[in-house]
């Protein structure tokens, strides 16, 4: 009879860690988002910090972008979006553009660019010429 006891309180004790450590499985599954995540680069002209500043947050505002960082030096923007969403790349660029910033695709009109702080004011000739 002792031994039926033991042996009981074990197998309930087994049964009781195996469901709970079921459970806690089943709250913890995460599913990644960035199965759709696809990383582009292409060039955007500016100057300065606040090119940065303003550059990274106009490309934030398109439906799909995750992530948007602009490198001062090299002027490339790399873009990390939805791939599901159709046409980010070149609604990114248009958008570059109507804040001022010409890109490898659309250039800005003459008053977004006048508009722009005269220490974000870039070489538009050399740009014409790439």
């Amino acid at each position: 009879m002792k031994t039926l006891k033991i042996f009981l309180t074990t197998l309930f004790t087994i049964a009781i860690f195996h469901f709970v450590n079921a459970s806690s499985n089943k709250t913890t599954k995460t599913v990644s988002i960035n199965n759709y995540a696809t990383t582009d680069t292409f060039k955007v002209y500016g100057e300065c910090g606040m090119c940065k500043s303003r550059i990274e947050k106009a490309a934030r505002t398109i439906n799909g972008v995750q992530t948007a960082v602009w490198n001062v030096d090299t002027k490339i923007l790399t873009v990390t979006y939805d791939n599901t969403k159709n046409e980010v790349i070149d609604n990114l660029q248009k958008k570059m553009a109507a804040v001022g910033h010409d890109t490898e695709k659309y250039r800005a009109t003459d008053a977004a660019y006048n508009g722009l702080p005269k220490c974000c004011h870039y070489d538009r000739k050399a740009v014409a010429q790439q």
